[in-house]
């Protein structure tokens, strides 16, 4: 049967046939590696989650976490089978399945990593959390840690014996990182990286996976100011500093040790993602006397007052974490409805009234595969981006040359504010769709459909919401390195164009990649990838003028009003590029491809279809709107409301 978790046939042409993972193999890092150990890893994960993750999914949303009174300070109790799941993820050395052998990892490239990821988040997202946001914790103490911290904490969470979060955001502050007022104060100790050592105190919320008893330690990543001389704390992020918090401190053997004064004071109860404890934590409230002194024990991460810059390590990471979250919910959504479609029986077509002939599947239905369609090309499309920026990290990583390494960094940068954002606002439109296939039962918790939604709303809020990432691309991303950024990625998308269009060189030259899609396609196919093509060139340059006149305004007021739609206008044209270049290739196979992987072509190509048609149009209107610099929600008053 099916999965109803994953494409594994969608998932085999985004890795081999189109991001060619196979080349990695013919560098140093991933030498020992091939399709059959990248396979094998992908197998054993989506085994893995089927078995121990998936089961669990509506009982640990139906049977949340909750706090209960401890000896000293709230506990956290929650259903054990989450325990069962993470054991064995660990077990298993998925934790350091991207690191190196040294440190018990299997050196897989990140694409393969983030694909193990897919499944594990596809079949039961709150549990799957608290592994990415570990491995994300320690992929920054990798970065910006001392070999001491690294050693005491980073190489347990990558064994999984130590489960990590990230602290940031404040009950007064939220996304207003220059507002948070958690102090550190200095208390240098002979000891861990001496001089290093802190006393924090405040308040962190909306931390997951901020208490709990699945690891033996958890490490948390916070964001604190170093008061200055006059004792009052710097304003602004200048003044923030990233802080190494355990919640058991660490022996010199690595064991836990004394218990830190880091305590539960509360549990968040989300519309979503309720099997993951979300937290309200208070440090330095005075429950504990770590080494018989107030004030929770904390470690200085790289230099002071670079607090925001080590972070980001660790929040562009969890960014591509919550798009893939967000793409692979709207998948499993899709995957669910598309099998309920072929299986429900209901009703006639318009033309054939007569009672006595059987009611069709609902599949056979227009309506429905419109539906079904809008979530494939979604879906998919989401997925690529993913895989594709995964793919990027790679090639920052290994790429030959300093110059290929540089190019895909920009291309990361430019694209990481859209693979979060995108996925995030159109899966969730697949998840309701889902929801609309399935009728009245939809909204039943007696299918699955209806946690998806809700557990992938929570994506648009996670790691920054919308507008954010808005303000960010069209405020930074766009304009950074004198427009580099925006210029990398407008080169690579005119490439695909170019590839389409059969010429590197002159207009209407036909390169060989060209004349094998002519001579292997249909006319008809040819000639539609031909309109894709312009229409995708048409839209970019669209873009590029708008964006040069949105920042010829000269007020950056007028400038980012309209940020949101900026970025839902850059997403739609980078999906619609993402699609040609999964088209092209099905356009390639499709002539010498037998049943079934003729239909699974043809299917591609009809996604590409349905976005050129259907979605991308909708971004000229957003242009035209950005273009005339409209001032009608900047221009709005509060007592208008």
């Amino acid at each position: 049967m099916q999965s109803k978790l994953l494409s594994r046939r969608d998932i085999d042409f985004m890795l081999y046939e189109w991001l060619d993972v196979e080349s990695l193999t013919k560098r140093g890092r991933f030498q020992d590696h091939n399709r059959e150990t990248f396979d094998a890893a992908i197998d054993t994960a989506a085994q893995l989650a089927a078995d121990l993750f998936a089961p669990h999914n509506k009982k640990s949303d139906s049977q949340e976490p909750h706090a209960v009174p401890g000896a000293h300070c709230l506990n956290v109790h929650m259903i054990s089978d989450v325990k069962v799941a993470l054991d064995a993820y660990s077990a298993a050395g998925l934790m350091a399945s991207g690191q190196d052998y040294e440190r018990g990892g299997m050196q897989l490239p990140c694409v393969v990593e983030k694909t193990l990821a897919c499944y594990f988040t596809a079949a039961n997202v709150s549990t799957t959390a608290y592994t990415f946001l570990t491995t994300s914790n320690a992929g920054t103490l990798l970065k910006c840690g001392t070999p001491e911290q690294v050693r005491r904490f980073a190489d347990p969470m990558f064994a999984g014996r130590y489960f990590g979060t990230m602290c940031l955001s404040e009950p007064q502050a939220g996304s207003s990182l220059s507002d948070i007022t958690t102090r550190a104060e200095p208390d240098p100790v002979d000891g861990v990286d001496g001089g290093r050592q802190y006393r924090l105190s405040g308040n962190k919320m909306w931390i997951t996976g901020g208490e709990h008893e699945l690891s033996d330690n958890i490490v948390h990543l916070v964001l604190a100011k170093i008061p200055g001389p006059d004792g009052k704390l710097i304003p602004g992020v200048k003044g923030i500093s990233l802080f190494i918090v355990p919640k058991f401190l660490v022996n010199d053997d690595g064991s836990p040790g004394e218990r830190n004064d880091v305590v539960l004071a509360g549990l968040n109860h989300k519309m979503g993602n309720r099997g993951a404890t979300n937290c309200l934590l208070n440090f330095g409230e005075g429950k504990f006397k770590p080494m018989g002194k107030g004030g929770a024990v904390g470690y200085l991460v790289g230099t002071a007052h670079q607090g925001l810059a080590n972070m980001f390590h660790m929040m562009n990471d969890a960014r591509i974490c919550v798009g893939l979250g967000a793409a692979v919910l709207g998948y499993t959504g899709y995957l669910h409805a598309l099998d309920y479609a072929r299986n429900r029986p209901q009703g006639r077509h318009p033309a054939q009234k007569d009672p006595a002939q059987p009611q069709l599947t609902i599949i056979e239905h227009t309506d429905v595969r419109r539906m079904l369609l809008a979530q494939k090309a979604y879906v998919e499309g989401a997925l690529g981006l993913v895989l594709y920026c995964s793919r990027l990290v790679d090639e920052q990583r290994t790429a030959d040359t300093p110059e290929a390494r540089e190019h895909a960094g920009r291309l990361l940068d430019f694209l990481t504010p859209v693979t979060k954002s995108w996925p995030s606002q159109w899966c969730v439109e697949a998840n309701s769709l889902a929801i609309q296939v399935h009728g009245g039962y939809g909204y039943t918790r007696e299918y699955n459909v209806e946690q998806f939604y809700r557990d992938n709303r929570l994506n648009a809020i996670h790691e920054g919401t919308h507008g954010i990432h808005g303000l960010d691309l069209l405020g930074r991303k766009v304009a950074t390195q004198d427009g580099a950024l925006f210029k990398a990625f407008g080169a690579e998308l005119r490439r695909t164009v170019r590839k389409v269009r059969g010429g590197v060189g002159a207009p209407g030259a036909v390169d060989a990649a060209s004349a094998q899609l002519s001579a292997a396609a249909a006319s008809d196919i040819a000639a539609e990838l031909l309109a894709h093509a312009a229409a995708l060139d048409t839209a970019w340059q669209r873009v590029e003028q708008v964006t040069q006149s949105l920042y010829a305004v000269g007020d950056m007021n007028k400038t980012l009003a309209n940020a949101s739609a900026y970025l839902e206008a850059v997403g739609h044209v980078v999906l619609a590029w993402i699609w040609l270049q999964q088209a092209l290739l099905a356009a390639r196979a499709l002539p010498g491809a037998g049943a079934p992987d003729a239909d699974f072509y043809r299917g591609k190509l009809q996604a590409c279809r349905f976005f050129y048609r259907w979605e991308l149009p909708k971004v000229a209107q957003q242009l035209e709107l950005l273009a005339s610099v409209d001032t009608t929600t900047l221009d709005m008053r509060d007592a208008w409301f």
